[in-house]
Parts: structure tokens; C-alpha cells; sequence
């Protein structure tokens, strides 16, 4: 697999995790996507580590929404 795939395959994964966050909690989907890249989750999806972009977008949604909620004060 090219790189150029890889990262259209992983664009399309992000897109829709996005969008499973703004529909799961009913939030714009700026701020779901503002939750996402600021993720740690997010930053280990891209590094491939434990396969974590085989996981189902609403899986890695609510891993990622678990996350926001809890660095919240």
C-alpha cells in the first residue's frame, strides 16, 4: 500500500469519526472534529499503534468522546 492510500483510507477513517461524534452527542461537527484532532486516541490512530484504525468509528467515537470528558474540569 502507497502512502498517498494509506493516508486517503485514514482521511476517510477520521471523517467519519468525526462525524459519529457530532451525531452520538449532538455537537456541531467543528468542535467533534476539534475534540478529535486534540485527542491522544487520534495521534495513536495515525501512528498505527495496537491497530487501533481497525476498530469501528463508533468504538474509536466514544474511546475519543470518553477521553474530552474526562480531561474536562
Amino acid at each position: 500500500m502507497t502512502d498517498e492510500t494509506k493516508n486517503t483510507i485514514l482521511d476517510a477513517k477520521y471523517a467519519r469519526i468525526i462525524s459519529a461524534i457530532s451525531e452520538l452527542h449532538s455537537i456541531p461537527m467543528e468542535k467533534a472534529a476539534d475534540i478529535f484532532y486534540n485527542s491522544e486516541t487520534s495521534r495513536l490512530i495515525e501512528e498505527g499503534v495496537a491497530d487501533l484504525h481497525c476498530r469501528s468509528d463508533r468504538y474509536l467515537a466514544e474511546e475519543i468522546w470518553r477521553e474530552y470528558q474526562q480531561s474536562q474540569p
